[in-house]
């Protein structure tokens, strides 16, 4: 699969190639469901979005001999939470039916 990077401004043009929206409502719309998102994953909440994918929170252990790559040092990292995805059985079924080139 080629690795095609997509911004925001991407799928906002792509918004407004299919409804002719005007850019900035659909830019508006688009930040409030990203904000909408962060806000309810940052309170603890699941979002479910059928067919595309479950966005959550999950714990990371700490731990007390971590260590940083970029100097070596060994650091300790307490518990957090970071932003998980698991994509939808219609998203899964759509990759594995991407073509693959074997180069």
């Amino acid at each position: 699969m080629k690795s095609n990077k997509v911004t925001k401004y991407d799928l906002v043009e792509a918004v407004y190639a299919d409804t002719k929206y005007e850019k900035k409502i659909v830019q508006t719309v688009l930040e409030s469901l990203l904000d909408e998102i962060k806000d309810s994953i940052k309170n603890g909440s699941t979002i479910e979005l059928r067919g595309f994918g479950t966005f959550e929170p999950r714990l990371r252990k700490g731990r007390k001999k971590a260590r940083n790559p970029k100097t070596g040092e060994i650091v300790s990292v307490a518990p957090h939470y970071v932003a998980a995805f698991r994509a939808g059985q219609d998203l899964k079924t759509a990759l594995w039916e991407y073509p693959v080139n074997s180069n």
